[in-house]
């Protein structure tokens, strides 16, 4: 059977304009032409640019991503493809590392399919529903929007400079934040749909401390983002590019005739191994009934 699929689960609009027009206001100001410090500051303020960043970006719904996590046991593992937001889901090639594979995976809201090494009963993908009792599955996606919607409101949040980031001019932010921070965020800039703000929470109430940096490029979207996340099992650090907002295609699910679903792999399973029991049963007796002829006719039985 394949490898477990690792799950854990940015948007255009006119509030970069309206940023801008902010901008080309303080620079009439009574520093003169530029508008000195003061308008630089103002451009850079860490909630509005991260707020017009995650509003940019949510229109985008798509962008490739490339995804380095080094998890709480030390090792490292990657993804490499498309993310889309709201709903979640991703096309991506999984990287597990120590010498497993390479695997496709395809997520759509609350379904996976993983891409099998070799078919299982003529099908090539296996789908697995990551809800329980009807409700939907609570997870990451590490996707660009949800980085941006942590930070939405944020004040802890700091301007450190302008910096090239992966040959990108962009805006650095830093900041590290409790919990307590990260379940109330957007509690001040109320520009997430209810919906979303609570799934986040429910996100992010095993994290007890996350630290990141976030650079953003001058388009307004995210393009670098490096955090450390601690949770009870430990600390996880993941660095994550994004490129190409709004040009992928959307995310499709595999062809249904090859797909074969994780429930029907386990009922497979377990018939082939209620056939095995069978059959040892079988073999058990064949030798007790060899062992009673050998004996029957005075010569040592098979388990003397």
């Amino acid at each position: 059977m394949n490898k477990a699929v690792r799950t854990r689960a940015g948007v255009a609009i006119a509030g970069t304009a309206l940023l801008v027009g902010g901008l080309t206001a303080c620079g009439a100001g009574a520093d003169g032409a530029g508008g000195g410090k003061g308008a630089d500051a103002k451009a850079h303020d860490p909630v509005e640019a991260v707020k017009a960043s995650y509003l940019k970006t949510v229109a985008a719904k798509f962008a490739k991503a490339e995804v380095s996590t080094v998890g709480t046991d030390g090792k490292t593992s990657g993804q490499s493809g498309t993310k889309g937001w709201y709903p979640s889901s991703h096309d991506v090639i999984l990287k597990e590392g120590g010498g497993e594979p390479d695997t496709r995976s395809i997520m759509m809201g609350d379904t996976v399919y993983t891409q099998l090494d070799k078919p299982l009963k003529g099908k090539t993908w296996m789908q697995m529903d990551l809800a329980k009792d009807g409700k939907p599955g609570v997870r990451l996606n590490e996707d660009p929007a949800e980085y941006l919607a942590m930070l939405l409101g944020q004040k802890k949040l700091t301007h450190v400079g302008a910096e090239a980031a992966d040959g990108i001019d962009a805006q650095h932010y830093k900041g590290s934040f409790t919990n307590a921070d990260l379940v109330t965020a957007d509690e001040t800039t109320k520009v997430m749909e209810e919906k979303n703000r609570q799934y986040l929470r429910e996100s992010v109430k095993h994290i007890t401390a996350f630290e990141i940096d976030l650079w953003i490029g001058k388009d307004g979207y995210p393009v670098r983002v490096e955090s450390s996340s601690t949770d009870g099992k430990g600390t996880s650090k993941t660095t994550a590019k994004f490129s190409e907002f709004g040009k992928p295609a959307a995310v499709q699910p595999p062809p249904a005739d090859q797909v074969v679903t994780f429930d029907a792999v386990m009922k497979g399973v377990d018939a082939d191994l209620e056939q095995v029991d069978k059959d040892l049963d079988a073999a058990d007796k064949s030798l007790e009934e060899a062992d009673k002829t050998l004996r029957d006719a005075g010569l040592p039985g098979l388990r003397s």
